[in-house]
């Protein structure tokens, strides 16, 4: 299997899906391993906002949503066309945390932009990617 060199909005696109998904890990491993002195110290609307419980399944698509996602937007650097099974995967993940949230979590309207956002993005990254496989960009 041949490939073409991808344009420039390729690698464009590609970094930013990396700092993008970069942040989503980030924000997982804050929560995971903010200390108590951590909690204590935030804002009390943000600290009630990260005392809240979720399941064990809830935190587990959360780190598949940000960690395949990542790697998703790691292999797009690495024209590797596995890319795409990680950014479905990645999809799926951050599409069943959401909807729990939207489901079991009042949100005022400002407070839903960044998940719809991030779904929106998502899936934009399943597209581009399965784009890259189709364009011969990624092998």
């Amino acid at each position: 299997m041949t490939t073409t060199k991808p344009p420039v909005w390729f690698w464009i696109i590609s970094v930013l899906a990396l700092i993008w998904n970069g942040l989503g890990v980030m924000a997982y491993l804050g929560k995971a391993f903010a200390t108590d002195e951590m909690i204590a110290a935030m804002p009390e609307e943000a600290r009630a906002e990260f005392l809240m419980e979720f399941p064990a399944w809830y935190t587990a698509a959360f780190a598949l949503a940000v960690f395949c996602g990542a790697l998703g937007a790691l292999s797009l650097l690495l024209r590797k066309k596995w890319a795409h099974i990680l950014f479905v995967i990645s999809a799926l993940g951050a599409i069943i945390q959401h909807i729990y949230l939207f489901i079991n979590v009042e949100m005022a309207l400002a407070q839903l932009v960044m998940p719809i956002l991030v779904i929106i993005v998502c899936l934009f990254l399943v597209y581009f990617a399965k784009n890259a496989i189709t364009k011969g960009w990624v092998n």
